[in-house]
């Protein structure tokens, strides 16, 4: 389960990375008008603190309910990616940033499901 753990968790720093190339900043109304030097300046560096939060928790004793919001959370990101595909400013419209966030919503879910199995 630990590994099947890691596999749904971790491909989600990979869609931040991806994120950065693709300007997801331009889909947040709070940076979308922004200049796009600014913005990417302040989408990369929120993501210091998400990241040392997110790898805290996951390594603590709050583990079991951090994956559970982590699960919550790629499911919902998933279906909100789903909701922009046709969004102009959306850059995710290729098959690599595709098969980084649609599987991660499906396994965050199969993973969400087996937790409450056991």
């Amino acid at each position: 389960m630990v590994l099947f753990t890691s596999f749904t968790k971790f491909p989600f720093l990979l869609h931040e990375m991806d994120a950065i190339l693709r300007s997801e900043w331009k889909l947040f109304f709070v940076l979308q008008d922004m200049d796009d030097a600014k913005a990417y300046k302040v989408f990369t560096l929120i993501h210091l603190p998400l990241y040392t939060i997110i790898l805290a928790l996951l390594f603590s004793q709050y583990q079991t309910i951090t994956f559970w919001v982590i699960n919550i959370f790629l499911m919902i990101h998933a279906i909100l990616h789903l909701f922009f595909e046709k969004y102009s400013r959306n850059e995710f419209k290729n098959t690599f940033s595709r098969l980084i966030i649609y599987p991660m919503g499906i396994l965050a879910a199969i993973h969400l499901l087996l937790s409450l199995r056991s």
